[in-house]
């Protein structure tokens, strides 16, 4: 159920499209192209208001920046539909964070896979029972929220069986690495163990450094805001370039190959430190003459490396074992020259005559 989150990147267009489909267009290219050459899991996610309704018409001439900024920014449905079949088209999901409750319904008209819920909505219970009845998974950033808020709405979509992902987030733009708090993944997967939870950043000083911590610690989801820098704009410092984006993904791909493994599960070696740890281990050797029909006694034999191919190690020998092949004294004791070699398994002989010089 929750699959849809595991090894997701979320790539947060936001308004750095300024207004303009077709910048919003060459951002989704530059970065379709950066996802596709790192084979990896990603959305590109928009932001979606109702101009007309979302801000109250008397306060249209406002200095407030957020509506100024809300109001510059605005597109039309066909540009946010252009997008999201670009999006597509370029092998990424489609995702959205709608503001209002119109948005939710063209949230669903473009194709969203998911829906993403803003720090700032998390107890924004008309919005939330809109987004809930798209029946769409849900992802939500807690930053700033208290503990009521987090419990409240894992409960909310819980009880309506729809998917949802946490993502710790720290709501400063840009966020200093003293102030990340990545312990908060921990007592987040301690909290919640039925839901997937990630990391939300704003970070802008390093792109590797925080993505191996959080994936060692059980992120499974993480989300950037993303800008291009080569028409002259000047990238603001909590967004990630397409080239910061790749170093990302690579610090992921190294996270994910040094952790192995999830931590419900034990390792099985890999033959190089299998065979790497054979050539530790001690052989069994004859301390005397021993006769065929012998039966092995306390003493008979004693442990030294190297451990030779064939041979018997520490980890085989049994007392009350009968002899069926002589072994001279000092000589390596051969799997074939005991009797229980008859009983072994095909697996332990092949091991047993592959290891060792």
């Amino acid at each position: 159920m929750n699959e849809i989150f595991k090894d997701l990147f979320v790539l947060e267009l936001a308004n750095n499209h300024l207004g303009k489909v077709e910048r919003g267009l060459n951002i989704i290219h530059k970065f379709g192209t950066v996802v596709r050459h790192n084979n990896v899991k990603a959305a590109i996610k928009l932001q979606i208001r109702d101009v007309p309704t979302f801000i109250h018409k008397d306060h249209l001439n406002s200095d407030s920046r957020y509506i100024k900024k809300t109001l510059s920014t605005e597109l039309r449905r066909d540009d946010f539909i252009a997008m999201a079949d670009s999006i597509r088209r370029h092998g990424c999901m489609v995702m959205a964070t709608p503001f209002d409750e119109k948005s939710v319904d063209l949230c669903v008209d473009i194709g969203c896979e998911a829906i993403k819920v803003a720090s700032s909505d998390i107890n924004d219970w008309g919005l939330l029972e809109c987004i809930a009845k798209t029946r769409l998974p849900v992802i939500v950033s807690t930053g700033g929220s208290s503990l009521k808020d987090t419990d409240d709405i894992v409960k909310f979509f819980s009880k309506r069986r729809i998917p949802l992902a946490l993502n710790h987030c720290v709501s400063l733009y840009p966020t200093d690495e003293d102030c990340l708090e990545l312990n908060q993944i921990d007592f987040l997967r301690e909290r919640y163990p039925n839901n997937v939870i990630g990391l939300s950043t704003h970070e802008h000083a390093d792109w590797e450094a925080s993505m191996h911590i959080a994936y060692a610690k059980g992120a499974r989801t993480f989300e950037r805001h993303v800008d291009i820098d080569d028409d002259g704009v000047v990238v603001s410092p909590y967004c990630s370039t397409p080239k910061q984006i790749g170093t990302w993904f690579n610090a992921y791909q190294r996270a994910k190959a040094m952790c192995g493994l999830p931590g419900t599960e034990k390792r099985v070696p890999c033959r190089k430190e299998v065979e790497y740890l054979d050539a530790l281990v001690r052989g069994c050797y004859a301390a005397r003459d021993l006769a065929v029909g012998h039966v092995l006694q306390p003493g008979d034999i004693y442990l030294a490396i190297p451990l030779q191919k064939g041979q018997l190690s520490c980890r085989e020998l049994f007392q009350d074992d009968v002899v069926r092949i002589g072994i001279d004294k000092d000589k390596p004791v051969m799997a074939d020259s005991l009797s229980s070699y008859a009983t072994m398994s095909e697996d332990l002989v092949e091991t047993i005559m592959n290891r060792g010089i």
